[in-house]
């Protein structure tokens, strides 16, 4: 597993993995001029500079835990830094909603067949504003996902928002046709919520606790299937919760299937056949309860390669492997 004994190695392995490509790209002007809304006037400003946002972020995030270190209120910093991470979400949410209603408007004025100087000049405004927002978002997700991974460092947990999904966007804007700009975003929207790529299967029971058992299968999964995307039965604890942090660890897209209450008691079996439906390429299956059996019955049915683990392999700390 993954450790860093001081935040100079944290940051240049951060660098390494994401910021060399993330944050340049993210805080680059694309657009000459950009307008956060319809009542500013349009700015030729630059953007911050993308290292000294990136340094910005890792040092207030990082700074509230020294503070706070062999203090008395030294539990209460994962809850504050949580909630610095979650401003960022917050205002990147309000931005991409900002942005949608800038979108309707662009898709409207697009529709029209309007030659006129004015019309044109009222898309090149919407469009113009579009694309700022979009901008500015990328600017701030970016931002809110290294303190992600600086809460990550800290606490030993992935961050993760209280509801609704997490993605990132870097689509580059330029003078691009109104109808294309919107083909694009959509497409772009899309994809950040479907990540493409082999589906690996891990679901467990609460109590489990064998970390590096889940840890170093899924990294020799990970070194077989490079593009997997991790999908985890979405428990805030045990063998779900263990999977969820190597996937923060190792940059591994994941997803959280949630129980969809409406089926009422089925509402876990149900869950086992929609994993398992997605055709997922492998899944480790730690000890649990009948949903995990079920699970477990379900992939071996459908051909997936399954690593069960029970709680009674580790006097020899090994797992047993079903194809």
């Amino acid at each position: 597993m993954a450790g860093f004994d001081n935040f100079h190695d944290f940051a240049t392995h951060y660098a390494d993995l994401t910021s060399a490509g993330a944050f340049p790209a993210a805080f680059t002007a694309d657009i000459a001029s950009a307008q956060l809304s319809i009542v500013e006037e349009p700015t030729s400003a630059d953007m911050p500079d993308d290292q000294q946002a990136r340094a910005c972020v890792e040092q207030m995030t990082r700074d509230l835990f020294t503070l706070f270190a062999d203090t008395r209120l030294a539990a209460l910093a994962p809850r504050i830094a949580w909630g610095m991470v979650n401003s960022f979400h917050k205002v990147a949410q309000q931005l991409a909603a900002q942005e949608d209603d800038a979108a309707r408007e662009l898709g409207d004025l697009a529709r029209i067949s309007d030659p006129s100087e004015i019309h044109a000049a009222q898309v090149e405004e919407s469009q113009r504003l579009c694309q700022s927002l979009h901008e500015a978002m990328v600017a701030i997700e970016c931002m809110r996902d290294h303190a992600a991974e600086v809460y990550r460092v800290e606490t030993g947990r992935p961050w993760s928002a209280t509801g609704g999904s997490r993605t990132s966007r870097a689509l580059t804007a330029s003078q691009i046709e109104a109808r294309d700009f919107l083909a694009a975003r959509a497409q772009q929207r899309r994809e950040a919520h479907a990540p493409n790529g082999p589906l690996v299967v891990v679901s467990g029971g609460g109590n489990w606790n064998e970390i590096d058992a889940i840890w170093n299968r899924l990294d020799l999964i990970h070194a077989r299937i490079p593009a997997m995307v991790l999908a985890t039965t979405a428990q805030q604890k045990g063998a779900d919760m263990i999977a969820a942090r190597w996937a923060a660890a190792r940059g591994v897209p994941s997803v959280s299937f949630r129980l969809d209450r409406r089926h009422g008691n089925r509402a876990a079996f149900k869950r086992n056949e929609q994993l398992v439906n997605l055709r997922p390429v492998e899944a480790i299956i730690c000890e649990g309860s009948g949903i995990q059996a079920n699970l477990a019955q379900r992939c071996r049915a459908a051909g997936v390669p399954i690593t069960i683990f029970r709680h009674s392999d580790f006097a020899g700390d090994r797992g047993k492997e079903v194809t």
